[in-house]
């Protein structure tokens, strides 16, 4: 995979209104940042559902660990507001400078809301075909923002020089998924939950 790309991407959910649009660069002093808005539908919000706006921003560094989260929601929940986290890269976190032993050992964050967050633990992990990962990941439902942490494994499918399949499986539920993804590491079909719809390079 490249170094830190530049790209803006459209992403939409596969099975209701909605779009997100991501904006991939590398800063100056190295690593990556993302910073996205997120439009979706809220379905615990009654039947007909309600819409919800989401603005975040990843900061990671040089090996594509989280250094950075920031979240902020605009929808039906009252109360939920924002989410700031700080990780130093080997697995301890503060949220709002407060100090998170429950997420000791998460090395990437993964947001409901959007497929990006699925590129950090590929990045970082580099696998080659073949290869599994278990990792714990910093889980944040949006919109409610409830933080959490998740058990997940990784397996790399197939890898090439135009990109790269791996399976998602989540250890405490469920769910497992085959994704396709780019030469970047970026999300082109994530089956039953989002796909592509745009991409542009920087």
């Amino acid at each position: 995979m490249t170094a830190a790309p530049g790209a803006e991407v459209l992403w939409a959910p596969a099975a209701a209104p909605g779009i997100e649009h991501l904006r991939l660069h590398s800063p100056p002093g190295g690593g990556s940042r993302a910073e996205s808005l997120v439009v979706a539908v809220d379905e615990e919000a009654g039947p007909a559902g309600r819409p919800f706006r989401v603005r975040y921003t990843v900061v990671c560094d040089a090996r594509w660990r989280v250094r950075t989260l920031d979240v902020t929601v605009d929808g039906p929940v009252r109360g939920a507001a924002g989410l700031h986290l700080t990780g130093d890269g080997a697995g301890r976190w503060t949220a709002a400078g407060v100090s998170r032993p429950d997420l000791d050992g998460c090395l990437d964050v993964d947001l409901t809301v959007s497929p990006f967050t699925n590129t950090l633990p590929v990045r970082r992990l580099g696998l080659a075909p073949g290869q599994a990962a278990e990792i714990r990941v910093a889980y944040v439902e949006l919109p409610r923002l409830r933080l959490s942490v998740a058990p997940q494994r990784y397996t790399c499918l197939a890898a090439g020089p135009l990109g790269s399949r791996y399976r998602f499986e989540s250890l405490d539920a469920d769910f497992t998924a085959d994704l396709t993804l780019d030469a970047a590491g970026l999300v082109v079909e994530y089956p039953g939950l989002f796909r592509r719809v745009g991409a542009w390079p920087d």
